[in-house]
């Protein structure tokens, strides 16, 4: 995808980008390259490739949900920014949150605010485990974002704790979203969540089906959960 069919494909979907947005996404592009030389933050770097698998589809999850409020966002588990950091810059209005585990990725993250001059924007260098029980953070969000970071019901137990009761937490997934949901249903009940939608898509250029889960929080996450750092992913909820 070019930079042109980028701006092309957002504007078919209401999204306008100034020249200072466009300007940004090519920041973006050439930070995460350079930086990506010293540490991995991911596999794809062509130009054509970063600006469809990771910037259009980090935007993707707007086409369904309403991002245009003034949404107090945490994004767990984000690595190189995605994807709260290209709908940042899409919606400046976000005050965005980004966790993640490992420190070089909120070094960079840091840096990377910086030379886009992102204001509302915060990073912590945590477990998501850690961090869904603290209670500066805990039902604190009014949306909580997860992309390709675990299976659902893993997801659900590291990201419904942070949402606030009424809040929305989002899973962006592959093609297997409906079958992780089935095995997830008990566990996102059990975290106060419930299945409200599901939005599937195709990427474009053949680049496979993408699945937008939406889960409404009902009531406080019991709190037990999350557990300690390790044992959702070893002995998921079932």
């Amino acid at each position: 995808m070019t930079i042109t069919e980028f701006v092309e494909r957002l504007k078919q979907e209401g999204i306008n980008l100034s020249e200072r947005q466009i300007e940004q996404f090519d920041i973006y592009f050439k930070t995460l390259v350079e930086w990506n030389e010293k540490i991995n933050l991911t596999a794809i770097t062509e130009e054509t490739e970063v600006y469809l698998k990771h910037f259009y589809d980090s935007i993707t999850a707007s086409f369904y949900v309403d991002f245009t409020q003034e949404l107090n966002i945490c994004d767990v588990g984000a690595g190189a920014g995605f994807p709260s950091i290209p709908l940042k810059i899409c919606f400046p209005q976000l005050k965005i949150t980004i966790v993640d585990s490992l420190k070089k990725r909120i070094t960079f993250l840091n840096h990377l605010a910086a030379v886009l001059e992102l204001t509302e924007v915060a990073f912590y260098h945590d477990r998501a485990e850690l961090f869904g029980r603290n209670k500066q953070f805990r039902h604190q969000f009014d949306l909580v974002l997860a992309r390709a970071v675990a299976k659902t019901s893993v997801l659900s137990e590291l990201c419904l704790p942070l949402v606030k009761t009424g809040g929305q937490f989002i899973a962006m997934k592959g093609p297997n979203a409906e079958v992780e949901l089935k095995e997830a249903k008990n566990a996102i009940e059990l975290l106060g969540g419930e299945l409200d939608s599901i939005f599937t898509f195709d990427l474009p250029e053949d680049q496979g089906e993408r699945n937008i889960v939406r889960i409404v929080k009902r009531r406080q996450t019991p709190k037990q959960y999350p557990r300690k750092p390790g044992t959702p992913n070893k002995s998921p909820l079932a």
